[in-house]
C-alpha cells in the first residue's frame, strides 16, 4: 500500500487540499459568473478541473481550477456564440463542445510534447496578454460593481459608461467597496483564514441580514451535475470553425498558464513537474468539466502556493481540493444563491489587479523599444480587440523585431558553455590556469552573440544544474551586443536565485547596451552590486583569488 500512497503525507494533504478549496470556492463562483454561464458553471469546472487534473497531472503539488485568463475567453466564446444562436440556452451546445474540444487539443499537445515550445513565448508577449487580460476582468466588473448589468466587451463597457453615473445601485457599491476592503486589510489581521472567503462571507452576510435590494447569483442546482452530452450532440455545423479557433486558444492558453504555475509550485518544493504529462492531466480536466457543464481552467497559482504552504505534498492535496469543492455543492450550494453578484465583482477586480504585470508595464522606457512596442500592442488587441489575434500578432512582431535587429548586427545566434568544455577554445585559454585551480568553487559561463527570448529557457536550464556548493558564478558576456525585454528578466531571476543560495555573481565584459539595460532595471546595483562589475576577466579572477584565497 505504501507503494500506491505513504500515509506519513495525509495530514498535510488534508490540509492543503482543503485550504486550497476554501481560497477555490469564492473565486469559483465569481468565475463562473464573469463567464455569463452563471456561478454553478464555474463550480462544476473547479470539481472537474479539480480532481482529474490532480489525477492525471505532471505536478505533485497543483491545484487547478478556472483561472481569470481562462474566464475572459470563455466568456468571448460565450458572447460569440450567443451572437449566432440568438441565446445561451440555444449556445450551450456550442460552448461546451468547444470546451471540450480544447482539452482534447491539451492531451494532444502532451502527447507530442508541445510543452517544450511553449517556452519560447516571448516576455512582452506573455506580459502584454496578461496584462491585458487583468484589464479585461476589471473593466468587464465595473457595472456589476454598481449593481447594474454589464455589458459583453470592454469597448461596450466604455461606450455605456454614461448610465452608470445614473442607474449605480447605492448599496451594491456599498457591498463591493466593503468586499474590497476586507480583501485587502483581512491578511493585516489574519492570513490563517483566505481573505476573500471572509469578504465573500461578510459582505453577504450584510446584505442578507440588512435586506438590501441587490442582484444576487440565484439558483443553484442542487446534487450531482448532470451529463451535457445530449446537449454538445446538438450544434450547428456552421459553428465549427469557431468551436476550433477558440478550442486551440484555449488549449494554448490553459496549457501556458498550467506551465507556469507547475514552474512555481517547481520552486517552492525543490522538485520537477513532468510538463508533458501536466497537458494531459489539464486536458482530460477540462473535458470532464465540459460533460458536466463546467468552465475550462487551469493550474492555479495562488491554490497552489497556498496548498504547498499548508503542507500539500502528493497529488491526493489537489483531488480533496476538488472533492472538497463538490461537498459545498452538495450540502451548501442553496445558500450560495444569496451571494450579490456585487461581491462577487469586489472579489475579482483585485484579482485583475493581481494579473496586471506591473513590472512589465513599469521598465517599459527601460527595456528595449521594440519589445515596448510588441507589449503594448498585444495589450491593446488583448483589451479591446481579439485575444485570439492578440497573441498570434505579437509572436509575430517580436520575432520580426528580432530578426531586423539580429540582422542590424551582423550577428548570427547564440550558444553558451562552460569553461570545462572549451578548454581547447583558444580564445579562452587565459581562463585555464585559474579554472585548475578553483574548479570546485567557481564556474565560468560564456555568452555569444544576442541574448533574446529563443534562448531564455536554455540558458535557465544551464544556471539550474550547476553544483550547489560553489562560492561564484562568472558570466562572460563580451560577446553579446543586446538583450531583449525576455533576456533581462530571465538574468534577473537566475541572479536573484544564486545569490539567495550565497553564490556571487560577477558580469564580465558587458557591452555598452546591456550594461545600461541592466542598470535601467536595477538588477545593477541591486543584484550585483559596482563590485561585480568587470570589463576585463583577469580583474575578475584577481578579485576572487582575493576572496577565496
Amino acid at each position: 500500500m505504501k507503494k500506491l500512497y505513504d500515509f506519513k503525507n495525509f495530514k498535510g494533504d488534508f490540509t492543503g487540499g482543503l485550504v486550497a478549496g476554501i481560497v477555490a470556492l469564492p473565486l469559483a463562483l465569481a468565475f463562473g459568473v464573469q463567464s455569463g454561464m452563471g456561478a454553478a458553471a464555474g463550480l462544476y469546472g473547479a470539481i472537474g478541473i479539480g480532481i482529474f487534473a490532480a489525477i492525471f497531472g505532471g505536478t505533485q503539488t497543483q491545484a487547478s481550477g478556472p483561472t481569470g485568463p481562462m474566464t475572459v475567453v470563455s466568456a468571448a466564446l460565450v458572447a460569440a456564440a450567443i451572437e449566432i444562436t440568438g441565446s445561451l440556452e440555444n449556445a450551450m451546445g456550442i460552448i461546451l463542445v468547444t470546451f471540450l474540444v480544447g482539452g482534447l487539443i491539451q492531451i494532444v499537445f502532451g502527447l507530442l510534447n508541445i510543452a517544450g515550445y511553449v517556452k519560447y513565448f516571448p516576455y512582452p508577449v506573455v506580459s502584454g496578454f496578461m496584462s491585458g487580460v487583468g484589464l479585461i476582468i476589471i473593466i468587464l466588473q465595473i457595472f456589476p460593481f454598481a449593481g447594474l448589468s454589464s455589458p459583453k466587451s470592454t469597448v461596450a463597457v466604455l461606450q455605456d459608461l454614461p448610465r452608470l453615473f445614473e442607474e449605480a445601485n447605492i448599496y451594491a457599491l456599498g457591498l463591493g467597496a466593503l468586499t474590497v476592503a476586507i480583501y485587502y486589510l483581512f491578511p493585516k489581521i489574519t492570513k490563517a483564514i483566505p481573505s476573500a472567503l471572509v469578504a465573500l462571507v461578510a459582505a453577504s452576510l450584510v446584505a442578507y441580514f440588512l435586506k438590501w435590494d441587490v442582484p444576487i447569483i440565484g439558483e443553484i442546482p442542487s446534487g450531482l451535475p448532470a451529463l451535457e452530452i445530449g446537449t454538445m450532440l446538438s450544434i450547428d455545423g456552421e459553428a465549427i470553425g469557431l468551436i476550433v479557433e477558440y478550442g486551440v486558444v484555449l488549449a494554448v492558453l490553459g496549457s501556458i498558464d498550467s506551465l507556469l504555475t507547475s514552474v512555481i509550485a517547481d520552486n517552492m518544493t525543490k522538485t520537477k513537474h513532468n510538463s508533458n504529462r501536466e497537458l494531459i492531466g489539464q486536458g482530460i480536466g477540462n473535458m470532464v468539466a465540459a460533460v458536466i457543464g463546467g468552465i475550462p481552467g487551469a493550474g492555479a497559482t495562488k491554490g497552489t502556493v497556498v496548498n504547498i504552504n499548508a503542507g500539500g505534498t502528493t497529488k491526493l492535496s489537489g483531488t480533496l481540493h476538488g472533492l472538497f469543492l463538490l461537498a459545498v455543492l452538495l450540502g451548501l450550494g442553496s445558500l450560495a444563491a444569496h451571494i450579490p453578484l456585487a461581491v462577487l465583482a469586489g472579489l475579482l477586480i483585485p484579482i485583475g489587479f493581481k494579473i496586471i504585470d506591473f513590472k512589465g508595464l513599469k521598465h517599459l522606457r527601460s527595456v528595449p523599444k521594440a519589445d515596448t512596442f510588441v507589449l503594448l500592442i498585444v495589450l491593446l488587441v488583448t483589451t479591446f480587440g481579439s485575444l485570439i489575434y492578440a497573441v498570434g500578432l505579437g509572436m509575430a512582431l517580436a520575432s520580426l523585431l528580432f530578426m531586423k535587429k539580429a540582422s542590424d548586427l551582423g550577428e548570427k545566434g547564440m550558444n553558451m558553455g562552460s569553461v570545462s568544455e572549451m578548454e581547447d577554445d583558444k580564445p579562452w585559454q587565459d581562463e585555464l590556469e585559474f579554472y585548475e585551480k578553483y574548479k570546485d568553487k567557481v564556474v565560468i559561463k560564456h555568452l555569444y552573440g544576442p541574448f533574446f527570448f529563443g534562448f531564455t529557457s536554455t540558458f535557465k536550464d544551464s544556471i539550474s544544474s550547476l553544483p550547489n556548493d560553489i562560492d561564484a558564478l562568472i558570466i562572460r558576456m563580451e560577446k553579446v551586443p543586446m538583450m531583449d525585454q525576455s533576456a533581462l528578466y530571465a538574468l534577473e531571476d537566475v541572479i536573484h536565485d544564486l545569490c539567495s543560495n550565497g553564490v556571487e555573481v560577477l558580469l564580465v565584459g558587458l557591452q555598452p547596451g546591456p550594461l545600461d539595460r541592466l542598470r535601467s532595471i536595477d538588477v545593477i546595483p541591486d543584484l550585483v552590486p559596482e563590485d561585480d562589475i568587470f570589463e576585463e576577466i583577469d580583474d575578475a579572477f584577481f578579485y576572487l583569488k582575493g576572496k577565496l584565497g
